[in-house]
């Protein structure tokens, strides 16, 4: 199975008095255009998640849509309360080994600092962080149901990698 662990793509200021509720703040304009040819790209090399889990928050749930359009896939989207900020791996980790013997690519859209720990701790690094840019995706390959420590990091784009 192959987990693509993605930061939400570039969202509005949060200092900005229009979003005094953090959870709506949604992405920028330029934010969803970077973002959906950065999966455009990814999708001519392989990207094709089946299903995407978002944290419920408007920026993740936006980010989690893009991938849904762009991907040849068309996955379902899952809001799911563990990828919210201050992530609960141990749970979302179950909850996708449940998907397992349904999807072989499965996608989760979260925050910074929670994605770069999470996908430290699925390569072995639980006391690490991987540092994941606005927008930042990262493909981790299990043999088997995903576990911490077990997962190989295939790869880590950025929209500056790609070009975009």
């Amino acid at each position: 199975m192959i987990v693509y662990v993605i930061r939400h793509a570039w969202a509005e200021e949060p200092d900005d008095p229009k979003w005094t509720d953090d959870r709506l703040r949604p992405l920028t304009d330029e934010g969803k255009q970077r973002f959906s040819k950065m999966v455009k790209l990814l999708a001519e090399r392989g990207f094709a998640p089946e299903r995407v889990a978002t944290s419920p928050l408007v920026r993740c749930r936006q980010t989690a849509e893009l991938v849904a359009k762009h991907s040849p896939q068309r996955p379902r989207i899952v809001e799911r309360s563990e990828l919210a900020p201050n992530s609960d791996l141990e749970g979302i980790l179950r909850w996708t080994r449940d998907q397992a013997g349904e999807v072989e690519q499965l996608a989760w859209v979260g925050h910074a600092p929670d994605v770069g720990r999470m996908a430290a701790s699925l390569i072995g690094e639980s006391k690490a962080a991987i540092r994941f840019a606005k927008g930042a995706v990262a493909a981790i390959r299990f043999e088997g149901p995903p576990r911490t420590e077990l997962g190989e990091l295939q790869w880590l784009v950025t929209a500056k990698i790609l070009g975009c």
